[in-house]
């Protein structure tokens, strides 16, 4: 089987550097308050938690993501993608680093395997928006408007944090019949 990761940004219109805390802007962008966004995010946290992942979502740094996409772009030509995507997910979610700021993308792709120069060239161009742009509009032709989001085979789509039968059932059925 053979995962591919894709681009998708929750929020294109997003600044680099966001004033507020993560449960600020939830509860600004649903409608909650920021206890009931506390609560949801705690969810989310414990069921993290239960898979072996730490998010530290206190200390969490919004941005806008579309550098991090690029940089994850650049890795895929280098085979790099999956390390490169878990990579800035765990700064994100667990180690709280600025995944907006240019220096701190470009010493993360160090770490795995990028070339420093190479990777401080495209972020300081528009290198790999073309592709990123291209991944939300298949995206967008799918009706896939969240994350997490799997499709299997472009037939079976998983949407949302899912126990893990919920992809048991699905590749049971691509199995059955023969795909």
């Amino acid at each position: 089987m053979e995962v591919t990761y894709r681009a998708f940004e929750l929020d294109p219109s997003a600044p680099r550097d966001i004033d507020l805390n993560v449960y600020e802007s939830l509860a600004k962008k649903y409608g909650m308050s920021v206890e009931q966004a506390k609560a949801n995010t705690e969810n989310m946290v414990q069921m993290a938690k239960e898979v072996g992942l730490e998010y530290n979502m206190d200390t969490l740094i919004q941005t806008n993501t579309f550098d991090a996409h690029r940089l994850a772009m650049l890795a895929k030509k280098h085979d790099l993608m999956k390390e490169m995507t878990e990579r800035i997910l765990r700064a994100y979610f667990t180690d709280s680093k600025h995944i907006g700021d240019h220096e701190t993308l470009t010493e993360l792709a160090v770490e795995v395997g990028l070339d420093h120069e190479e990777v401080a060239n495209m972020l300081a161009s528009d290198d790999m928006a073309e592709e990123v742009r291209s991944d939300e509009q298949q995206a967008h032709d799918y009706g896939i408007n969240g994350v997490p989001f799997f499709l299997i085979n472009k037939k079976y789509a998983i949407n949302g944090a899912q126990p893990t039968e919920a992809f048991v059932q699905a590749l049971q059925k691509v199995i059955a019949e023969g795909e």
